[in-house]
Parts: structure tokens; sequence; C-alpha cells
């Protein structure tokens, strides 16, 4: 039989994690209908010479949550062959909704994803109310690639208690047992997980708590136990173990993770894990109350990322150093020309330099504490602080950083930020790893994500538009990781498309993907490995309303297709939509 197309001349790297073999891989009717040598005909051929052949990616943590239901194209993941998201991370999203509360959850999302609320208002469509709809709306519409939905604690908290879930009040048992019906529905309808959040820097564009950051013990165990007796689903978490209050809270905080993971019987639980500056020993203390956990019989897992979690700073960004003050304050709303002018006269920048940063936190805010620290501590950030050319080096040393540009040049820290944020016209983007990055190297971003227990995670793909550009998670695993690092140790290519496929399908029970295995979806990357590479991130205003965000491109995939149709070619979308909602535990 004729197929409809075959993928020739590659390097199959199955995602297995087995050795890469020489052999041809053929498609008919969306699937992979062959593996090996001399298939026969077909419609279409795409020519693999030189190529790595592998399974789609699949990205296990992202906040497309408002962006699917306006845009089909999903970028950026799209351009990382990324074929599978799950949405719906860090308990926020947008189902279930009453319509009195969608400026409510608008400005939760504003607030804790960095997502501009103007571009919320206008794209998102809001035909449903209950999770069951929501899944049906995105179902209805085209998008390039597959997208997995996730019960969110926050939208599900404020359906059912209203007001109460932000007046930091106990849900009620009445209030457990609906919260818990509607994840079972939402789950018998194919949602893919549960996830809450549970950290003291995500907080509402008003600057209020998220409803689900003070939920009970007894709380996140009864909605946990709407996945007992269920074949399908997983659990997911973040949580900074209340960092910024007093005292020491974290085994009590872990004891309740841990019990809100053992109520839902068995199911595959996992928690981000990141090494944080101001508690730089706390990621061990998370791997070994895990590690204890799963002796016991938990099935938990901890989320890691590739690289330093960084902050994106510039004139067009979220935040930068100078957003507080008073002279910069001053012109913060004119446009970025006006302002690069005004900052361009000497008389302007001694005047600001001489200023103390007025306090940007607190209440009726979201910008976390921890921003008025580090504008306190600029040298800190400075030496932390880093210029990402158009092949950017992530994992730079200290003789590169801005204050060691300041101490070449004379001049402060500030000033030399100062300098540096109005190169490019006032476009000049600067990098600052806020985790990930405390002994200025990714030694122990390798001893994370090489962990037994450890999966890929933490892209956030879809939010933090004008602060974070980590999307391009997956290219960088394997350009950096798997190619190009020459300061520690290494993976084998192998090992990275398996951290990328099989590892998170296994995890998330995709047993139709994650594997280039006859019969198995033909989601499929046909990548120029030698060629692959990232271009530096640039901000672009292609959001709703005018709205602006962080994106950044890469080169070297030649083909990528979702369910054997080409979405990307030559890192260029072709204009196919073959992409559907998946629905976790039905056929």
């Amino acid at each position: 039989m004729e197929f409809d197309l075959i993928i020739k001349n590659g390097t199959v790297i199955d995602g297995t994690g087995a050795a890469a073999f020489k052999a041809d891989v053929a498609v008919r009717d969306g699937l992979i209908a062959a593996v090996g040598h001399d298939l026969g005909a077909a419609k279409k051929e795409i020519d693999a010479q030189g190529c790595i052949v592998t399974p789609g990616f699949i990205d296990i943590h992202t906040h497309y949550d408002g962006q699917v239901t306006w845009d089909k194209d999903m970028r950026p993941s799209v351009n990382h062959g990324v074929s599978t998201v799950v949405m719906g991370s860090c308990g926020v999203g947008f189902a279930p909704v009453r319509p009195s509360d969608h400026e409510k959850l608008i400005r939760l999302m504003e607030g804790v994803e960095d997502i501009p609320g103007s571009a919320l208002a206008e794209g998102l469509t809001w035909d449903w109310e209950t999770l069951p709809e929501y899944m049906d709306s995105i179902a209805a519409k085209p998008h390039t690639i597959d997208v997995a939905v996730q019960v969110t604690h926050d939208p599900l908290r404020v359906y059912v208690m209203g007001d109460r879930a932000v007046s930091d009040q106990d849900a009620t048992q009445e209030d457990i047992a609906e919260m818990q019906r509607l994840t079972r529905e939402a789950l018998q309808a194919g949602a893919i997980g549960f996830s809450t959040g549970r950290s003291d820097v995500h907080r509402s564009a008003d600057g209020d708590w998220t409803p689900s950051s003070e939920a009970s013990a007894a709380e996140l165990e009864g909605i946990a136990q709407a996945f007992q007796g269920l074949s399908h689903g997983v659990l997911q978490a973040v949580n900074d173990f209340n960092l910024e209050r007093e005292g020491d809270a974290f085994d009590a905080e872990f004891d309740l993770i841990e019990g809100f993971a053992k109520a839902a019987g068995g199911r595959p639980f996992s928690l981000s894990l990141m090494q944080r500056d101001f508690a730089p020993d706390q990621w061990h203390r998370i791997i070994d109350r895990t590690e204890r956990a799963v002796e016991q019989g938990l099935n938990m897992h901890l989320q890691t990322a590739p690289r330093g979690i960084g902050v994106i700073t510039g004139l067009q960004c979220t935040f930068h150093p100078f957003i507080g003050f008073p002279s910069y304050k001053a012109i913060s709303q004119k446009p970025l020309a006006e302002r690069v002018a005004i900052m361009s006269d000497p008389a302007f920048k001694e005047r600001l330099l001489q200023e103390k940063s007025e306090k940007v936190a607190g209440d009726g805010t979201s910008v976390p504490p921890i921003t008025d620290l580090l504008l306190a501590a600029i040298d800190y950030v400075a030496g932390k602080t880093f210029l990402l050319d158009d092949n950017p080096n992530y994992e730079q040393s200290a003789e590169t950083s801005v204050y060691a540009m300041a101490q070449a040049q004379g001049q402060s820290s500030l000033g030399m930020l100062y300098d540096l944020m109005l190169q490019d016209g006032g476009e000049q983007l600067l990098y600052f790893p806020i985790y990930n990055y405390t002994d200025m190297t990714f030694d122990a971003v390798h001893t994370m994500m090489t962990h037994p227990r450890a999966i890929m995670g933490l892209s956030d793909g879809g939010a933090h538009v004008g602060t974070i550009c980590d999307s391009s998670f997956s290219t960088y695993l394997l350009t950096y990781w798997a190619r190009d690092r020459q300061s520690g140790p290494k993976l084998a290519v192998e090992e990275a498309i398996r951290k990328l496929t099989s590892e998170p399908a296994d995890y998330l029970g995709m047993s139709d993907r994650g594997r280039l295995s006859v019969g198995l979806k033909a989601n499929i990357n046909v990548i120029e490995f030698d060629r692959l590479r990232l271009f530096a991130p640039q901000m672009v205003k292609d959001l709703p309303a005018g709205g602006q965000r962080l994106l950044q491109d890469a080169a070297g995939y030649r083909s990528m297709l979702v369910a054997g149709r080409e979405v990307l070619a030559n890192d260029v979308l072709t204009g196919a939509y073959p992409g559907s909602l998946y629905r976790a535990g039905q056929a």
C-alpha cells in the first residue's frame, strides 16, 4: 500500500533512549506506519539526509489557556519542535467560570503569569462556563499542535466559593465536595490532570493572594480524591515553601504536599524544582523529601529546567532596574522613542542616578516583594546580569557580567545598566537568571535534571510574556546539553530526546505518542542537528489589543509533523492546522 509520506535518509532517534540508527519512517492516516528500509512508495517524501528524526516534543508546563482560544499558530512552542503542550499549570486558568467572574480571572492571570490583561480581555472568547465546555471550545478551533488541559485550582475555587475564595477563608466540607465533583467531571471529560499553586510570589494584578495559595490540607486532599479509581490523570504543584515568611515552614508545607499526592490514590504527581539564591540549599531538601516519599510508595516527580530561570529586563519589559525611580516613573508612560530621547540627556541620567528607588511591591500590585530586595542590591543583580547576543550564551561567567563591564569602565553598576538599556534605540534586552544560577554555573542544573525522579518542565510557554522567554527549553537542551557545552558534564543526544519525548509521555500517560513506533501518532521532528541554534529573544507586538510578548526564534527544524501533516518547514509555519485536543483516558 502507498504511504502518505516517507521521511528518508535520516538518523532515527526513537525517543526510548536507545542508540540512533539509520532508517526511513513512513506515515499513513496520521500514524506511523513503518520504520525501516526500502519501505515502498509514498505520495510525498521528505529528505532527512544529515538530519535526526525524532518524536515530537512534549511540554508538560505551559500557560496557553488564554492564547489557545484566539491563536491557531501556538507560537513560540511550535517553533521549538513541541507538538504537544499541557496547559493549566500553577493553578491558574479560565474554567470553570461564571460570566460575573471573567474580569477576576483575567486579573489573576495577568498578575501571576504576566500576560497583558487587555490582550486577554480582547482575545478570550468566553464561549464556555464549565471545564468540559472549555475543552469543547478548544477542540472546535484549529491549531498547529496538540493541547491538553488541566483542571486549575484557582478558578475552581472561585467558581465554588465566590468571594470567599479570595477572602482567606477555608473551604467548607460542602465546598470541598463540590470541587471534587467538578474535578472528577473534568477528568472524565478528558482533562489530563489538576494543578495548584502555593507561591508567595504569585499575586493577582491587584496584589491579592491567589485563591489556592492558602488552601487547607483537607481541601487539597478532598480534591485529589477525585482521581481515585481512574486510570489516568496527573497532579502538579508549584511551591516556594513560604520563603518570604518568618520561620522555617518547609517540612510542614512538604507534609501538606505529600498528603495531597497520597490522596490521589497513586496517580503521578510533580513538584517544581529550582535553585533559589535566597535559599540556595532548599532544592537539596526538596530532593531529599521526594526520595523519602518515593521510598514510601508515592509516585512523585520533580519538574526541572535545562538552564537558569531568567528574567529579561529592558525598557520594553515588565521589569527593569529603574521602574521605582521617581524621574523614570514620571516618563514611564511615554512611547519608547520619547523615553530614550529623554534618558539620553546626560543631565537626566545624572539626576536619576542620584535618586533612590521607591518601593514597587506591596498592596495593590502584583510585583513580588523580592523585587524591592533586588533593587536594593544592584551590584549583586549586575553581577548576574548579561547581554545575550544573536547566538545567546546562558552560562556566562562573572567576567562577562554587567558588573564587570562597569568596573572596567569605572562607573557604577546602575550607570552601566542605564547605558546598556539605551542601546539599539532602547530595545536592548538584558538577561538576569533569577533561579538556577547561584554558583554561576549549570552544574546544579545538571544534577537536578538527571535525577531519577526528574522530568523536563517549567518552560511557562505562553506566560510571563514581558519577563521570561523560556519556551525555547527544548531547543536549548539539544543545542547546549547534547552538543555545545564545554565547561562540564553533558547529555547524550539520545538521552536528551528521551527527556523531551517518551519520558513526559509516560508521566502523562500519553501512550499514543513520545516514540517513533508503528501505530503511534505521527508527531515527528526532522532536525538538522549540526545547524540547530537559538537566536536572541526579541520583543514582538502581536497580541490582541496591541499587546507585546518576548519571542525567541530557532533555526534547524527542517520539518515538523503533527498527525502526519507538516506544520513547520525550514523553520517557517506552513499554514496547516492539524492539532487537536488530547482527551486523557479516552480512546
